[in-house]
C-alpha cells in the first residue's frame, strides 16, 4: 500500500465508521460500538505505520473549488510534526474507544455516542493532515460541531445542553478571528498553503499571527475564552479525556506549531502573556473545585497554558533571504509538553471515570474516600498520572515542564517565576484531589460499595500509565520524531542546575503543603480556615457573571434596538410603506377603468394636451 493510500485509509476510516453507524446502526448499539472501534484501531495502526514507515511529505492535492483566480484545495502536508500529533491522536483515541466500551455500555444512545467519536476521530485528523489554513479552518469547524455533539450527548440534562450551547458559541468567537486571520494571510500573501509559506517570502505582519492566535484562544481554551471547558464536563468522561484534555484541545498548540513561520516579535509577546496568564488563573481556580472532573478540566487549563506560553517563549533568528525563520525551541518544548500531558492527562480522565464508575457516577471527591482499597488498580495507575503531573523525577511530566521552565529562565525571568508558581500550585491541587479521593473512610454509600471495572476500563488506564513513566524520555522515542525533538531545549550548566533545583523545591512545596493541609474528610480545609480566600477562588474572577451581564444588559439590548428599528423602518417604512404606496396606485388606475367611451375620449383628449404641452416647451 502506498504511503498516500495509507494516510487517505486513516482519514476516511473514521468517517465510514461515523456514516454506517448513522445510516445503519442506530439501534445496534453492540455492533455499532465494535465498528467505532474497529476504525480507531485502522487509524492508530495506519498512523504508526506512516511514522515508522519513514514516509514524508508524498504530493498530495485536489482542486476543490475555484471562483476567478482563487482555488480551494485539500491536500495531506505530512512531515515530523504530523506525524508525531497523528500517533497522539491515535493512541489516545484508541485508549477512550476501548474505555468506552465499558463505561458507556448501559448508555441507551451509545450507537449516536459511539459515531460521535468516529466523526470527531475523522475531523481531528484532519486537521493534522491540513496542507493549507483553509481545510484546516474547514476540519476545526467539524471539530467544533463534533465536540458539540459530545458534550451534548446526554441532551435531557439542560446542564449538558446549555454546556454544549456555551462550548460551540465561545468556539465561535475565537474562531472568527481565526477565519479573518486566514482572509488577511491570503489578501497579503496570495496563498495560504503551508509549504508556500514556509518555502518562499511572505508578508510579516503582526495582525496575521495575532488573528490566527484567536482560534487557539477558543479552541485551546486560553483566557478569556476559557469558560467553555469546565462547563464541558458535562459530557461522558471518555469524551472529556478525548476531546478536553489530549486532542481537541491540543489542536491550537499544533496550529500554531503548523504557522510558526508567520510569528513576529511582538505576537509572540502577546501568545507568551495569554498562555503564562491562562496557566496562573485555571491553576488558582482548581484548587477549590470539588467536582473531580473540574478539577482535572482547569488542570488541562493550566497545562495548556504552559503550552502557550513555551512557544511564545520562542524567538525570531536571523534573516535568511529575507525572511524570518522562527528558532523552534518554543515550538518544540510546546509539543513536547504536549505530548506527555496527552499521555498523562488522558490516563487521569479515564481514571475519574473509573472512579465515578465505581461510585455509581458521584463526582464530588468530598463524598469518596477510601478507594485505594476498593479500587486497586485504578488507584496506582490515578498515582502515576498524579505523579507525572506534579513533575516527579524520572516520570514524564518531569521531563516537558523542566524544557518550559528551562526557556522562561533563559528569556523571561518574570514569566520563569509565574511558570514557577503554578508549579506549586499544581503539585498542591494534585495531592489535595488523590488525597482527598483515594485515603480516609468513605463518606458516602456509593464510595462505600465502590468497585473496580472490567478490562475495558482498566487496560487503557495501564497502557496510558506506562505512557506516563516512559513518555519523556526522548531517547526511547523512534528517530523519525527526531526532527521535532531535537527543538526541545535542554539545560546546562549552571542553568541546568537552578531548573532543577526550582523544579523539585516546587514539587516539594506544593505537594508537603497540600499533603499536611489536607486531610481525607467530608469538608475542605480551606473554605473552614480562610473563606475569604475560598469565596474568591471560587468565583473564577466572575468571568461568567461578566460575560452574562453584557450578553443581557448589552448585547441583548442591542439586539433589542435592531429589532425595534427593523420592524419601524426597515418592515414598516421601507417595505409596508412601499407596498401601501403601490397598493393605492393600483386603487386610482384601477378606478380610471370605468366602461364608459365617453370618459376614454375625455382621457385621450387629456393626453393629446398634455403632450402637445410638453413638446411646446411649456412643461
Amino acid at each position: 500500500m502506498s504511503p498516500l493510500t495509507l494516510a487517505l485509509v486513516v482519514l476516511v476510516a473514521p468517517l465510514f465508521s461515523a456514516a454506517i453507524i448513522a445510516v445503519f446502526l442506530r439501534r445496534a448499539a453492540t455492533l455499532a460500538s465494535f465498528v467505532s472501534v474497529v476504525a480507531a484501531l485502522v487509524a492508530a495502526g495506519g498512523a504508526f505505520a506512516l511514522a515508522l514507515g519513514n514516509h514524508r511529505d508524498f504530493p498530495a492535492s485536489w482542486e476543490w473549488l475555484r471562483f476567478g483566480a482563487f482555488s480551494l484545495s485539500l491536500g495531506l502536508k505530512y512531515d515530523d510534526l504530523a506525524a508525531l500529533m497523528l500517533v497522539i491522536v491515535g493512541i489516545v483515541g484508541l485508549c477512550v474507544h476501548v474505555f468506552s466500551l465499558g463505561y458507556m455500555h448501559e448508555d441507551r444512545s451509545r450507537a449516536r455516542y459511539f459515531g460521535g467519536l468516529s466523526i470527531f476521530m475523522f475531523s481531528m485528523i484532519g486537521i493534522v493532515f491540513a496542507d493549507n489554513l483553509f481545510m484546516m479552518f474547514i476540519f476545526w469547524e467539524l471539530v467544533g460541531f463534533s465536540s458539540w455533539l459530545l458534550i451534548n450527548h446526554w441532551h435531557e440534562r439542560q446542564s449538558a445542553s446549555d454546556a454544549a450551547k456555551k462550548a460551540f458559541i465561545v468556539n465561535r468567537v475565537g474562531d472568527f478571528g481565526f477565519l479573518l486571520g486566514i482572509i488577511l494571510c491570503y489578501w497579503s500573501n496570495g496563498t495560504v498553503t503551508l509549504s508556500e509559506l514556509d518555502g518562499g517570502r511572505h508578508v510579516f505582519s503582526t495582525l496575521i499571527p495575532l488573528l490566527l492566535f484567536c482560534g487557539a484562544v477558543g479552541k485551546s481554551a486560553q483566557v478569556p475564552l476559557h469558560v467553555w471547558l469546565p462547563d464541558a464536563m458535562e459530557g461522558p468522561t471518555p469524551v472529556s479525556a478525548l476531546i478536553h484534555a489530549a486532542t481537541m484541545v491540543a489542536a491550537g498548540i499544533y496550529m500554531l506549531c503548523r504557522i510558526n513561520v508567520l510569528m513576529v516579535p511582538d505576537a509572540l509577546q502577546v501568545i507568551m502573556w495569554v498562555g503564562t496568564v491562562t496557566a496562573l488563573y485555571a491553576a488558582s481556580c482548581a484548587i477549590v473545585q470539588r467536582d473531580i472532573k473540574k478539577v482535572l478540566a482547569y488542570s488541562t487549563l493550566s497545562q495548556l497554558g504552559y503550552m502557550v506560553a513555551a512557544f511564545g517563549l520562542g524567538s525570531l533568528g536571523g534573516q535568511d533571504g529575507g525572511r524570518a525563520a522562527l528558532v523552534g525551541a518554543g515550538a518544540g518544548a510546546a509539543m513536547f509538553h504536549l505530548t506527555t500531558h496527552a499521555f498523562f492527562k488522558a490516563l487521569l480522565f479515564l481514571g475519574s471515570g473509573s472512579v465515578i464508575h465505581g461510585c455509581h457516577h458521584e463526582q464530588d471527591i468530598f463524598r469518596m474516600g477510601g478507594l485505594a482499597k476498593r479500587m486497586k488498580l485504578t488507584f496506582l495507575t490515578f498515582t502515576i498520572g498524579v505523579a507525572a503531573i506534579i513533575g516527579l523525577p524520572f516520570l514524564a511530566g518531569f521531563f516537558s515542564k523542566d524544557a518550559i521552565l528551562f526557556l522562561a529562565f533563559a528569556n523571561n525571568r518574570a514569566v520563569f517565576v509565574i511558570l514557577a508558581f503554578t508549579a506549586v500550585l499544581t503539585a498542591l491541587y494534585m495531592t489535595r484531589l488523590w488525597r482527598i479521593t483515594f485515603f480516609g473512610e468513605p463518606r458516602s454509600e456509593s464510595a462505600a460499595h465502590a468497585h473496580e471495572g472490567g478490562l475495558t476500563l482498566t487496560l487503557p488506564l495501564v497502557v496510558l500509565a506506562a505512557l506516563a513513566v516512559l513518555g519523556g524520555y526522548t531517547a526511547i522515542y523512534p528517530k523519525v520524531f527526531s526532527v521535532v525533538l531535537e527543538l526541545v531545549p535542554e539545560a546546562r550548566g549552571g542553568d541546568h542546575t537552578v531548573v532543577l533545583v526550582t523544579s523539585l523545591l516546587v514539587l516539594l512545596v506544593g505537594a508537603g503543603v497540600g499533603f499536611v493541609f489536607y486531610r481525607p474528610a467530608a469538608a475542605d480545609a480551606l473554605e473552614e480556615k480562610s473563606p475569604g480566600l475560598f469565596r474568591l477562588l471560587s468565583s473564577k474572577l466572575w468571568f461568567d457573571e461578566l460575560y452574562t451581564y453584557y450578553v443581557d444588559k448589552v448585547q441583548q439590548r442591542f439586539a433589542m434596538l435592531l429589532n425595534y428599528l427593523e420592524q419601524i423602518f426597515l418592515a414598516g417604512v421601507i417595505i409596508r410603506g412601499f407596498a401601501g404606496l403601490v397598493g393605492l396606485l393600483g386603487l386610482g388606475a384601477r378606478r380610471l377603468h370605468v366602461g364608459r367611451l365617453n370618459a376614454y375620449v375625455y382621457w385621450f383628449l387629456f393626453g393629446v394636451a398634455a403632450l402637445w404641452l410638453f413638446a411646446a416647451g411649456i412643461f
